[in-house]
């Protein structure tokens, strides 16, 4: 059984995405749905809305070429954004089993 983490390190959600962590710092003062708490370190704790946040902010940006100010006006304007990109996961996963069934046939 997978136990999720309450909070999650700034190099953990960088690694998660293959960025660096002065981007994930530089996107939280851009867009205001990423508010990770700190702890009495000063340290940043990432919850679960704050990564789906970066993963929406990643796939506007880094997959489909949204400028930051275009990635901003997108999210105000569709609240659908996160479904989209959960239904494109999903389909990623399905077309890498197919690729996988696909490569053990005889």
């Amino acid at each position: 059984m997978d136990i999720e983490k309450r909070y999650y390190s700034i190099g953990e959600v960088a690694e998660k995405f293959g960025v660096s962590t002065s981007l994930i710092r530089f996107w939280e003062g851009q867009f205001d749905t990423i508010k990770p708490k700190k702890n009495k370190n000063g340290a940043r704790q990432y919850t679960t809305n704050d990564i789906t946040a970066i993963q929406t902010i990643y796939h506007l940006v880094k997959e489909k070429g949204y400028t930051l100010n275009g990635a901003k006006e997108l999210i105000k304007k569709n609240n659908n954004v996160k479904e989209n990109i959960d239904v494109i996961d999903s389909l990623k996963r399905i077309k890498g089993f197919l690729i996988d069934v696909k490569s053990n046939l005889p």
